[in-house]
């Protein structure tokens, strides 16, 4: 169990207080928001140092109702972090509120719309799982995310418990989510909080070219290329992508 990760943060059990506009003597909290079939797991080295928070995103089918229910769990102010569709929940978040997201992190991700053939082979996925299970799914889609050096079974393992975690009904509904995802090439000009983008040198999935863009539209942003390290950059390379994310979301 990771310390200070708390998983279970449905809005339907929040207080209406906390869904308050942020006020001056609000608490500031740090949010980390895992991708697709992840959870604390992804952001261990990250809350083994400092506490924070971690998203619940098991739930929902919709990018910008993640970004709601985030937005409605928490009091105050937020320094958010997002790895790969997290950070699309985490850029939805502050289009959403700029007044209460203070700093944002952007992990291995993209802004977007669906690429050609991107729904079909979603889809595919989604059927597969559903057919051959998450155990399957699991050892089809993790290896190519991860840079082949760092394919060790310490961690292909740690991702596959992390996919099993997870079901196939939840695993449909994050697909949805993603292939309905909006386009945030529209906003990001508008999100002027101090934002640092992160992406491992070898992420096949989503490029450093695709994180170079994203630098030339946010207007306070600044790029760190993590290297040898692929999709799952904050655990291929855990103390470097810590060593950058910890000092920046303590502020």
């Amino acid at each position: 169990m990771v310390r200070h990760a708390h998983h279970a943060h449905h809005p339907r059990s929040v207080p209406a207080a906390f869904a308050l506009p942020a006020q001056h003597d609000d608490p500031m909290t740090i949010l980390l928001i895992p991708g697709l079939l992840c959870d604390a797991y992804c952001w261990q080295p990250v809350t083994d140092r400092i506490e924070a928070e971690v998203a619940d995103l098991s739930s929902q089918d919709s990018i910008s109702r993640m970004a709601d229910d985030c937005l409605k769990a928490y009091a105050g102010t937020l320094q958010v972090a997002g790895h790969s569709m997290g950070a699309r929940v985490a850029m939805e978040m502050a289009r959403m509120a700029p007044d209460r997201v203070e700093r944002l992190a952007l992990l291995d991700t993209g802004i977007h719309p669906l690429k050609d053939g991107e729904a079909e082979s979603r889809r595919e996925l989604v059927e597969y799982a559903y057919e051959h299970g998450m155990e399957a799914l699991a050892a089809r889609w993790l290896p190519p995310m991860v840079y082949e050096p760092n394919r060790t079974k310490a961690l292909m393992d740690g991702l596959t418990e992390m996919v099993l975690r997870s079901d196939e009904d939840q695993h449909a509904r994050q697909i949805k989510a993603l292939v309905n995802r909006p386009d945030a090439s529209a906003y990001l000009p508008d999100i002027r909080c101090e934002t640092l983008v992160m992406v491992g040198r070898q992420d096949e999935w989503s490029p450093v070219s695709r994180h170079e863009r994203m630098l030339e539209l946010l207007p306070n942003a600044r790029l760190e290329v993590i290297e040898d390290a692929g999709h799952f950059a904050p655990l291929e390379q855990p103390e470097t992508v810590a060593d950058l994310l910890v000092p920046f979301l303590k502020g």
